[in-house]
């Protein structure tokens, strides 16, 4: 993640910028932000493709496709056991994101409360 917020009034550096689109655009489909919400609500915070293909009506080639894709961004942890891989959400990742979408002061604000 970036450093610098792009709403701290400084220009923000252009592979910082880059790095935070890609993991915006892994957030911009509903099928991604519906498996984050799957996986979070899931027994432990974890779920396997086999239990996700079925809520989402997806086949389990396009739901790893979407798992591939949140895990690369940072946004998913990817745990082999066997033949089955479980994801979980990355601590910290989703609140990281939020605190550099979130001006400063109301950054400030929101902590103090």
């Amino acid at each position: 993640m970036p450093v610098i917020s792009p709403l701290a009034g400084e220009p923000i550096k252009r592979a910082d910028a880059e790095r935070l689109a890609g993991v915006l655009k892994a957030f911009a489909d509903p099928a991604r932000l519906r498996l984050l919400s799957l996986i979070q609500s899931a027994p432990g915070g974890e779920a396997c493709v086999t239990d996700l293909t079925g809520p989402l009506s997806l086949s389990q080639p396009t739901v790893s496709h979407h798992l591939r894709i949140l895990t690369e961004a940072g946004l998913l942890e990817r745990e082999k056991r066997g033949v089955w891989a479980y994801y979980r959400l990355v601590p910290d990742a989703i609140t990281a994101i939020a605190d550099l979408l979130t001006p400063p002061r109301k950054r400030a604000t929101k902590r103090t409360r």
